[in-house]
């Protein structure tokens, strides 16, 4: 947090609007470390934690002035970083699909691993793919269907953009 601070601080000269491309590519530089069910309903509320945080903190309010996170959103304009998180985790679903079948990335990420594998403690116990699915659930789709619907760039495109950022 002191770090995000210091580069907000450093940078408050500018305009508003530059120091609001600057606070997401510091947010979004941010990784959580562990991402099972429950540990991503908490890392989403960290990362909505540190959005606000950011955003109050480059409209210069106090935590005493009791805004409300909605009007402090719906006044920056700004969609909700985990939003923005999810439209490109789509996007580079996307561009994956799109992808020659023969494609070392597509078929890595494709593969089911054997029946005996067993993740080694400590790590996340929830795939890339499945917090994928878990985003395609949103939109009411299954992988198969979408990995077809990514097919059309367009429409993948205004989906995964639009979709997710504007919801």
């Amino acid at each position: 947090m002191n770090a995000v601070r210091c580069i907000l601080t450093y940078h408050s000269n500018e305009t508003l609007e530059h120091r609001f491309v600057i606070s997401l590519s510091v947010c979004l530089s941010i990784r959580p470390s562990r991402s099972g069910i429950l540990q991503k309903w908490f890392n989403t509320r960290r990362i909505n934690e540190l959005d606000q945080w950011c955003l109050r903190m480059l409209l210069g309010m106090k935590w005493y002035q009791f805004v409300r996170n909605d009007d402090v959103w719906r006044q920056t304009k700004q969609p909700r970083l985990t939003a923005i998180i999810q439209s490109r985790r789509l996007t580079l679903f996307g561009h994956i699909m799109c992808m020659d079948d023969n494609a070392d990335v597509k078929r890595i990420l494709l593969v089911l691993p054997p029946v005996d594998w067993k993740r080694h403690p400590g790590r996340p116990r929830i795939t890339w793919l499945s917090t994928v699915q878990l985003d395609l659930k949103q939109h009411h789709l299954m992988l198969p269907k979408a990995a077809d619907l990514a097919q059309n760039r367009p429409l993948w495109r205004m989906m995964s953009t639009y979709g997710a950022t504007q919801s």
